[in-house]
């Protein structure tokens, strides 16, 4: 996760805007080093969220592939533009990229600037830095959202019908029961099954941040009639002054 993060974050908010000034200004004089890297970010914050835009209106829309797939194509054309637009250039002239010179040269080109040239190059280098740094920040931390639990019951079938509505006084009957933990922490749950206040099955439950619990749960009716109110109730953390969540169905016992 981390990883990708890392080698996502060049890729959306740098390559983008670097290749297209590669392709508009192909000569090595016509912006230095520190105009290249301000303006790759800021266009390539330009560009990314277009091409999304342009997606948008395409049976493909805004998904992961279709994104990458655009942005891939887009930074392999712009590179292709750049390439050939150097080639029709003096090979004095042309603007190349040198790793181990890059930093002497930016270095060069601060030296040549005026005094107020030079400190406004160093707040620029530090701005970038710093919104690198807090954009990585923001998307390695994840922001909290809804607390909350799911709480839901299913029929025999797996599905949320065909709910079993007509039981037999002392036989067993079942119901598919589920839990999902959205609550950001380790949570220890209490479900209880009830018939009109009568306390048919209890089971308590410990479930994880985004985890999943699902099971059958058995249950055998005890007191004959009709419309019944059959409760499925669930606690959180031992309060049972009142139930957190609580689901119904109304059934005959005979």
């Amino acid at each position: 996760m981390i990883l990708r993060t890392l080698l996502g974050i060049p890729f959306i908010l740098f390559m983008p805007g670097y290749t297209l000034i590669a392709a508009l200004f192909p000569g090595k004089d016509d912006l230095d080093s520190i105009e290249r890297i301000a303006l790759s970010f800021g266009l390539s914050i330009a560009i990314v969220p277009l091409i999304g835009l342009g997606l948008n209106f395409t049976p493909f829309g805004i998904r992961l592939i279709p994104i990458l797939f655009s942005i891939s194509v887009f930074i392999l054309g712009m590179c292709l533009i750049a390439y050939f637009r150097r080639l029709k250039l003096p090979e004095n002239e042309a603007y190349t990229v040198t790793f181990p010179n890059f930093i002497p040269r930016i270095k060069e080109t601060i030296n040549t600037e005026s005094r107020l040239d030079k400190l406004l190059s160093i707040i620029l280098i530090l701005s970038i830095v710093a919104s690198v740094i807090i954009l990585i920040y923001v998307v390695i931390t994840p922001k909290q959202g809804e607390k909350y639990s799911e709480f839901y019951i299913l029929g025999n079938g797996g599905k949320a019908d065909n709910y079993p509505t007509h039981l037999e006084y002392g036989n067993n009957s079942s119901l598919i029961a589920g839990i999902v933990n959205h609550e950001y922490i380790t949570v220890n749950y209490t479900l209880r099954v009830l018939l009109e206040n009568n306390t048919l099955n209890s089971k308590h439950l410990q479930l994880e941040h985004n985890s999943t619990w699902e099971e059958r749960i058995f249950f055998t009716p005890e007191l004959k009639g009709t419309n019944l109110k059959l409760e499925f109730l669930l606690y959180k953390e031992n309060n049972f002054t009142a139930p957190y969540r609580d689901l119904h169905l109304w059934v005959n016992v005979t």
